[in-house]
């Protein structure tokens, strides 16, 4: 199949989403299309998968939580009521996300805010994560939110406030422990996040 042409005026929803067979992989903002760029590197990978590996070790045994990593597709319709496929705008494919109410998993990925989205920087989508990705998130109701930048070896950690705001929590560094902030005894060394071996 060719490149699919995109109108760049048009809302495009998951409906459209679900027809693109091109074997490429997009997210929608608002309805307007965005490309994800081909694999991550390998820095990217084991940073996501060591990340990954920390959230299953926990959760294997604590249900209803459970972990998934990319390409999962997150649906954030913008009112409640509104899940049709036809209605829904917005669908991100986040790194890793934890999700506490089994009823927004489905055969199509995640509808509604995952209660803590991790997005591992690239160059290229370093402005997309942490502008547009980050608004998307706190407007969706995301409780917190992990930027990971493995080539600095930082990770900026956001936090509902009690107004429903993503509020800066803080910034960790590589010989930094991090307390996830929604589970209790879950603390990781950002030592073995970032393993320089």
């Amino acid at each position: 199949m060719g490149q699919i042409q995109f109108n760049l005026d048009q809302q495009y929803s998951f409906a459209d989403y679900l027809t693109w067979g091109d074997d490429k992989r997009y997210e929608l903002f608002n309805g307007k299309v965005m490309e994800l760029l081909p694999s991550p590197t390998s820095k990217h990978q084991s940073v996501s998968g060591n990340i990954y590996g920390f959230y299953w070790n926990f959760l294997k045994d604590k249900k209803p939580c459970k972990v998934l990593y990319a390409p999962i597709d997150v649906r954030l319709p913008v009112k409640p009521d509104a899940i049709t496929d036809d209605q829904i705008f917005t669908v991100v494919q986040p790194d890793i996300i934890v999700v506490c109410d089994s009823e927004k998993l489905d055969e199509k990925g995640c509808l509604g805010a995952p209660d803590l989205v991790v997005e591992v920087l690239s160059p290229s989508t370093a402005k997309k994560d942490v502008k547009d990705k980050y608004l998307l998130y706190e407007l969706a109701g995301v409780r917190e939110y992990w930027i990971v930048h493995p080539l600095d070896e930082l990770l900026t950690v956001f936090k509902q406030s009690s107004e429903g705001k993503l509020a800066f929590d803080k910034i960790y560094t590589y010989d930094d422990e991090v307390k996830v902030g929604i589970f209790d005894g879950l603390v990781i060394n950002l030592k073995d996040i970032f393993d320089r071996k």
